[in-house]
């Protein structure tokens, strides 16, 4: 296939009216670029940063067959793509002489993909991270649960929600999607977060829910500080958001854990979650591009 397939846009509108349809008939497995699009949609550039987003979809024969995103200073993101898709793209992309920071994708369109810009710019890749994308089976909440109860994060709980954004995001080792008032504000106004308090009303865990996209939402993020981990307070409040998400008329809800953590990938089992595909992070070394 020829790197002319792949066609680039800094338009949403024109992906959403090319790819659109493509991204709502596997709504699963492109939960990250279904939920990123709606937010740049509704709340505009602010939502994910001050550079422009690019945009990209891969058509043959008149059918759209593969897309992707990249709102910088992010990883290009991608849907899964053959060995010859990915190589076409990274074709495509090291003839515009702009540098990447990194892919994600599922496991093998990521891995296919680092392999090919190795080859085009001369990068290292190293896996940042490999995560299981999970979809709620029957919820089952943690039996006993822990003391206290949930709720929804309120104004009053701004500042705690800010800090925990931070803490949060400096724990993955991630960029932050946004401005940490700006997040929180986004989530108290629409009812997104979730919290466990314990009986004299401290919050110890939140939960969020991304907006509803086709039918489905994505529990992102959880966060439980470090000195109150191992308490049940993450079952909590996951299984909390999760019931609220289901009544609020979510056909499917997903989430995403780190394959390396044992504690949340066994918690999110228990309360229901079952495995569908795994994805893999991936960071590229700066290298100078080559002459093409």
């Amino acid at each position: 296939m020829r790197p002319g397939d792949w066609h680039l846009t800094e338009e949403l509108d024109g992906f959403l009216a090319r790819a659109g349809d493509f991204l709502y008939s596997r709504p699963t497995l492109h939960t990250i670029p279904l939920t990123v699009t709606e937010a740049l949609r509704t709340r505009g550039a602010d939502a994910y940063g001050a550079e422009a987003p690019t945009f990209g979809w891969l058509e043959r024969a008149g059918e759209v067959r593969a897309a992707f995103f990249r709102t910088p200073p992010r990883r290009l993101n991608l849907t899964p793509l053959t060995p010859e898709e990915a190589d076409a793209l990274a074709s495509r992309l090291a003839d515009l002489g702009q540098p990447l920071p990194g892919v994600s994708g599922d496991h093998d369109t990521a891995t296919t993909f680092a392999e090919a810009w190795q080859r085009h710019m001369g990068t290292t890749p190293t896996l940042h991270e490999r995560q299981r994308l999970y979809s709620l089976g029957a919820l089952t909440p943690p039996d006993p649960l822990p003391e206290g109860w949930g709720r929804v994060a309120k104004e009053q709980d701004r500042e705690q929600l800010m800090l925990w954004y931070e803490e949060f995001v400096e724990a993955i080792g991630e960029a932050p999607s946004s401005d940490a008032g700006a997040w929180a504000d986004a989530r108290i106004a629409y009812g997104r977060v979730r919290l466990w308090q314990t009986p004299d009303g401290t919050p110890v865990s939140m939960a969020g829910v991304t907006p509803m996209v086709a039918g489905q939402v994505r529990v992102a993020p959880v966060y439980t500080p470090a000195h109150l981990r191992g308490r049940g307070y993450a079952g909590a409040a996951t299984a909390e958001v999760s019931r609220a998400a289901l009544a609020a008329g979510a056909a499917e809800v997903l989430l995403f854990a780190d394959v390396a953590n044992p504690t949340s990938n066994g918690l999110y089992r228990r309360i229901g979650y079952r495995p569908v595909a795994d994805f893999a992070l991936y960071d590229f070394s700066s290298a100078e591009p080559e002459d093409r």
